[in-house]
């Protein structure tokens, strides 16, 4: 059978040949190529610019959560302060204001007449003798608030009342105020 073209190039010794002249003329080759301009990098084991700037900006905006969290933290701390410095003050004002009304209330128990007044957006009553009704009306006697309570007292007492907790005075008539409406404070309805 035919050898094959390879065989008959072996046999005659002339791939050894080219295999010679292959290898002398590649440095020939390689010295006539241009030289790349820059070695690339490995790219696997180079620090990422976009990554570092991602990492910043991520290591940013969690410094800006913590500040916020810290400045929200703060806040509360004040508030809560600031609720229990009302309580407290609120506390001694009630305090101040039971020991000013203990045993000054006029109230009677067998008063029968009802003296109305606004108060809380509502029209309120406090019952009264015919003697205090006058009192009242004439600046005399004040309405103050207490425990839910309307209590009469006198004028001197309800503007110690006032002194320690304003919102306190329900009522107190001034009788040279001129009149907001035709209806006098004496009537009874």
């Amino acid at each position: 059978m035919a050898d094959s073209l390879r065989d008959q190039l072996l046999k005659s010794g002339l791939v050894q040949k080219l295999k010679a002249e292959a290898r002398e003329t590649r440095p020939a080759e390689r010295a006539q190529r241009p030289a790349k301009a820059k070695p690339r990098p490995d790219r696997r084991n180079a620090p990422n610019k976009a990554a570092d700037t991602r990492s910043q900006e991520e290591i940013d905006l969690a410094r800006a959560y913590g500040l916020r969290e810290r400045a929200e933290r703060e806040q509360r701390a004040r508030e809560k302060k600031d609720a229990e410095r009302r309580a407290k003050e609120k506390a001694e004002r009630k305090q101040k204001l039971a020991a000013l009304l203990d045993g000054k209330a006029l109230n009677k128990a067998d008063a029968e007449i009802a003296r109305h007044f606004p108060h809380g957006e509502k029209i309120r009553r406090v019952y009264c003798t015919a003697e205090q009704l006058v009192e009242v009306n004439a600046g005399q006697m004040a309405v103050v608030q207490y425990r839910g309570r309307y209590l009469l007292v006198a004028r001197d007492v309800a503007e110690q009342a006032r002194a320690i907790s304003p919102e306190s005075l329900v009522l107190l008539c001034d009788p040279d105020a001129p009149a907001e409406d035709d209806i006098p404070d004496d009537l009874i309805w």
